[in-house]
This record gives structure tokens, sequence and C-alpha cells, in this order.
């Protein structure tokens, strides 16, 4: 268990705290580029405790800036998109999308008021996908979730709640199954990942250290010669990788509103066929409200609790949808999960290698040093995309089974040019 300042020096990341100023050394994905695709690409974002504002310039640049005008403080939300920038409705000041002042209209010709006017902004890039994948082969989405954000990165790289959590007691036919998690079977067997999941709940679990975190190979022995091999990733600082399907990988951020709020951002990459964009936003479709992404099951209505459910079809009684499963347990935990209080066990590994992780790195970051992932672009190339297997292999040579299946994923794949 942790102190209370220990729990908040890892879990806040508001201005001005250590872990909010390690956070901030990173890229973070701040909207999805379908949220800024209509008529008016304009939109309030609150990230890390700063309000803000995220919107595309008529010459097609995008910009994330301060959410309140430096002038008299009025919502930059309800600007207008013009020459090249921002315009607030008050009084008409203009921004960039680097936050500097092009214009104070009410001012007279030889004011130099604009000049010294800088809101405050942070870059923003357009990416796609992740290991370097063409936008045909990827899709994103997102969703939020009512706690802090290090309660659901915990989740992610917590390899043995799947077994609980995410039990089903039925297995479904994997050809009707696309878009889900733990629905397909296990790559070289027939075996539902569902039900490999449901029977076996004592993992071996081994942590790696790696240049971008650790890799998480989880062990389910099935069998005197064979192994059930999951292999995810933590990317440091706040997100993970991991298999949903023979074909499909998931990198997913959690992303701080503030210190009670945070988004997923999930990308999904495929191996295989090109993604079914339409299908895949039509099935999250039906469980989110745009335009906040908030889910329809919530802790407003028990999360879809069914007691005739969990009692013949699935662990939680809520439902087929694993985010819903995790959603609750993150947000049962309380808006800040009091970590005073908790007793971690062996199982619990990767989430005692993260904190370590996670504490070594503000305090490197509150010395001026350059902690792990912080990365100039020569560094930054050299780093591909992490492995993420779920495979039925050979007790004794695991580790090469692995290895030698990422490397068959990859070289099948067209557009991944052996990264």
């Amino acid at each position: 268990m942790l102190s209370a300042e220990q729990n908040d020096f890892i879990a806040r990341t508001g201005p001005g705290t250590p872990a909010g100023g390690l956070m901030r050394r990173y890229w973070q994905p701040a909207a999805l580029v379908d949220e800024l695709s209509g008529n008016r690409p304009v939109k309030p974002v609150r990230l890390f405790g700063e309000d803000l504002v995220i919107f595309k310039d008529d010459k097609g640049r995008y910009g994330l800036i301060g959410r309140r005008c430096p002038h008299r403080g009025t919502d930059l939300a309800y600007g207008r998109l013009e020459n090249g920038g921002l315009r607030c409705a008050f009084h008409g000041w203009l921004f960039d999308v680097n936050g500097k002042c092009l214009e104070t209209p009410a001012e007279p010709d030889d004011s130099n008021l604009c000049a010294n006017i800088k809101q405050k902004s942070y870059p923003v890039v357009q990416k796609s996908g992740i290991l370097f994948a063409p936008d045909s082969h990827t899709f994103a989405f997102k969703g939020m979730i009512d706690c802090n954000w290090l309660q659901s990165l915990e989740v992610g790289i917590d390899p043995v709640h799947t077994s609980f959590l995410h039990r089903f007691f039925s297995d479904e036919d994997p050809s009707q199954a696309y878009g889900k998690m733990f629905r397909d079977t296990s790559r070289d067997s027939d075996m539902p990942m569902s039900r490999i999941m449901r029977e076996f709940t004592r993992p071996r679990i081994e942590v790696e250290p790696t240049e971008f975190g650790f890799r998480l190979v989880t062990l389910r022995q099935v069998s005197e010669a064979s192994t059930h091999v999951r292999v995810t990733n933590l990317m440091f600082p706040n997100a993970f990788i991991i298999p949903m399907s023979r074909e499909m990988t998931i990198s997913q951020w959690h992303v701080p509103i503030d210190d009670e709020k945070h988004y997923w951002y999930a990308i999904f990459t495929s191996f295989g066929a090109p993604v079914n964009k339409d299908e895949m936003r039509r099935q999250r479709l039906e469980l989110y409200q745009l335009p906040d992404y908030i889910p329809n099951k919530n802790k407003s209505n028990d999360y879809g609790f069914d007691p005739h459910e969990q009692e013949h079809d699935t662990y939680t009684g809520m439902g087929a949808d694993i985010n819903v499963h995790d959603q609750w347990a993150c947000e049962s935990m309380g808006a800040i999960q009091d970590r005073t209080n908790e007793h971690l066990g062996t199982s619990d590994k990767a989430i005692s290698a993260y904190r370590k992780l996670l504490r070594q790195a503000i305090e490197q970051s509150g010395k001026g040093e350059k902690p792990i992932m912080v990365l100039d672009p020569a560094k930054a190339a050299s780093i591909t995309g992490p492995p993420a297997i779920d495979g039925i292999g050979p007790v004794d040579d695991w580790q090469s089974y692995w290895q030698k299946t990422e490397a068959a994923k990859r070289k099948a794949a067209s557009w991944a040019n052996g990264h």
C-alpha cells in the first residue's frame, strides 16, 4: 500500500503537480479527427485540469490553445474561424494555431498590444495510427470514464482480471465476433480466447523491461505440452498495447481531463484486411453518446446490471462490452483510488513495476533530467511497434514461439515493411 502523499504523487496531473509536469513532456491524444470533421471544426477540451480549445483553421492546420481569451476572459470555443486563426466573438481578437495574437481590431492602428499577447498553446499533430500503419488499416475511438486516469491504466496492464471481470460463460462463434474483444480463437489453435480466460485463472506473469516501458508475457498452461502465450505492453507513460484478435491490436491511452475524469483513446490496427470503419463505428456508437463520448451504461443506471445475466451469462452481469466492465471496476474504486488501503499480491507484479517506473520518471523530470520515452527524432525512429500476440505455443519454448509468431504476423502485413 502507498501513503496518501505517495498516492497523490503518482495520481494527480494538474498544472504544477509533479506527475503533471512529467505527463506534459509527452504527446497526448487530445481529440479524434472525427470530432473536428464537421462544418465547424472547433471543440472545447479539458486536459490535465486545463481548459483548452482545439480547432482546425481555414488552411487545415490544427491548434490547441487556452479556452479563455486573454483580453477579457470570454470563451474562445464560440469563436469564428477566419483569416488564418480563431477569432474571439467579443472584440475580434484573432489567434493562430500557435497562440500568437494576429489582430486586435478595435485598437488603434499603431498599437503594439497584439505583439505582446501570447495565448497558452500546445503543438498538435495528426496521426491516423501507430506502427506505421496506413489509414485504411486503423480506426480510432474514445470514451469517458468518471475517475482518475491511473486506475484505468493499471487495469490495462493487469493480465489476471480478464479471467474474472471479462469472463463469459459461453463461447461465441468467432466468425460473428468482428470488432469484439476476447471473442476470437487464439492463434495456432481452435480454442476460443474466452474459454482460455475462463478455465485458466492462475497465470504466470513475466515483466520484461524495454526501451518503451515494459513487456508483459502472461502464460496459462493448457496441457503438459502447450501453453497460452499472451504478449501485451506498457508504453510509457500512459498507454498500453494489447491483442484484440488474431489480426487486430489495440493501442490505448488514458488521458486525464482532470484528476477525477479521463478519456480512453484507442487505435485499432489491423495486420490483415483493411478495417471496416463503418462497422467499428456503428458498434461503438450504440454504446456511447455524442458529442462527449459518455457511455450509455454508467453509474447512474448501475452499468446495466442484470442479476439473471450475472448468474447465467457473464461474470459481472453488465453486458458483453468489456469497456463497461473496466469502467465499473475503475469507477467503483472512487474518483481517486485510496491506495493506502490496498493489498497487492503476486499477480499484481505489473502494477508494482509500473508505479516504480512512474515514480522514477517523475523524480527525474523534476530534476530536469530526461525520463524514459522523452525522445529525440533519431531515437524515436529507432523504436518500432511493440509485439502483441495471443496464441498457443510450446511450454518449453514460449519465448521463441511468440517472437516467431510476431515476425510472421508483421511479414504477412503488406503495409508493415518490416517494422
